[in-house]
């Protein structure tokens, strides 16, 4: 079993351990400057020797006038040592101030490089790795950081290209041998009288090749959004997307029973961004919502323009989900069970292809379970062609 942990301590910052360590030096100094101040005002006044023998003609007078000197004189050292200890201490508590302020203000001096860094580190990602930090200044360790993260950018971008340009590639040559074998089994099923053991075989590949052809097609739509720099933009109304996507999906809304609940579809601003790829974003909206449905649910569609984007929500029913499974959904060929309903009939990359898309765009892809079952997902599309960072 694993045991029980300890409650959370609370994160302390780099310039809050520098401010401590600033403080504290400027503190031990002032410490023991006071320490040798008082230690040196400290000393005893030496007495004044025995009387000669002019003096001692009135021996008892100038013993009580020494006597009297003796005691002002003490009273005196006595009265400055005090005032020496006040004033020095008001000094330390003076400066136990201005030492915890110049502590901050060295210490937020010499981290501000670093800041500027992570803020700017924290604004790349995978769809602008073309950025680089370039950050100037002398050559010091916080320029190596900065110059070995962007090396480290280059990289990743370099690979992240490769890996990109490799999908579209490999998809678009495997094309072809598909083109071939579809060719082939036509002219099999063209012969006269052919069998029924090839009618059969023909199209159950037939159904294998039209699976492989909406993967290919899948992966170059992704290849497509997640490459880079957007083109044709303009504004394009997301209800008539939707309206067209389940129009053009009637027949197998009605084969499964689906109520379709459009009544939250209105007229919204229109979202800025590609046509032909905000088309294949709602199309794997709604076929995602009808193949992975249960025989007789129900699918609810709304559309609203707030806070400068345009939304599209699309609710299904179903089983209850774990959020942490849901949330990995946007990652290519991920399901939420090996028993999902219509799992086998589904690539795994529709919320990969709505998810880089509505990044490509500047928007945001939300994925919720429902409390009580079923998923809500919502995007988020710009309004203008302003990209807000994601």
């Amino acid at each position: 079993m694993e045991k029980a942990r300890g409650p959370k301590r609370p994160r302390r910052s780099v310039r809050l351990r520098f401010t401590i360590l600033y403080a504290g030096v400027f503190l031990a100094s002032g410490i023991v400057l006071l320490v040798l101040t008082n230690l040196l005002a400290g000393g005893k006044v030496s007495a004044p020797g025995p009387p000669t023998q002019a003096q001692r003609t009135d021996l008892p007078a100038a013993q009580e006038l020494i006597h009297g000197l003796r005691a002002q004189l003490a009273q005196a050292q006595t009265a400055q040592s005090r005032r020496l200890l006040a004033g020095s201490l008001i000094a330390l508590a003076v400066m136990a101030v201005i030492s915890v302020v110049l502590g901050r203000l060295v210490a937020g001096r010499v981290l501000r490089p670093l800041r500027t860094i992570t803020g700017l580190t924290r604004r790349i990602s995978a769809e602008n790795l073309h950025q680089r930090l370039a950050v100037p200044g002398p050559a010091d360790e916080v320029k190596d950081l900065a110059d070995t993260i962007d090396g480290l950018l280059e990289r990743l971008e370099s690979s992240f290209a490769a890996q990109r340009r490799f999908v579209a590639d490999a998809s678009h040559e495997l094309r072809t041998p598909l083109a071939t074998m579809r060719a082939s089994l036509d002219v099999a099923v063209a012969k006269p009288r052919p069998s029924a053991q090839t009618v059969a075989l023909a199209d159950r590949l037939g159904a294998e090749l039209d699976r492989a052809d909406r993967l290919l097609e899948g992966l170059l739509v992704l290849a497509r959004a997640q490459h880079g720099a957007l083109e044709d933009e303009a504004p394009v109304p997301v209800r008539e997307l939707v309206s067209a996507a389940l129009t053009a999906r009637i027949d197998r809304i009605a084969a499964k029973a689906l109520t379709v609940d459009d009544r939250g579809l209105r007229d919204a601003t229109p979202a800025w961004g590609n046509p032909t790829l905000l088309a294949h974003m709602v199309d794997n909206l709604i076929e995602n919502a009808i193949t992975h449905n249960s025989e007789g649910g129900w699918i609810r569609v709304a559309t609203n323009d707030e806070h400068g984007t345009a939304a599209l929500v699309v609710e299904t029913g179903g089983a209850v989900f774990d959020q942490d499974n849901v949330d990995r959904l946007t990652k290519p060929f991920q399901r939420l069970a090996a028993d999902r309903t219509g799992s086998e009939h589904g690539s795994g990359l529709g919320l990969s292809i709505v998810s880089a898309i509505s990044r490509a765009h500047g928007g945001r892809l939300g994925l919720y379970a429902r409390p009580e079952g079923g998923l809500r997902v919502v995007v988020s599309l710009p309004l203008t062609s302003e990209r807000v960072p994601v």
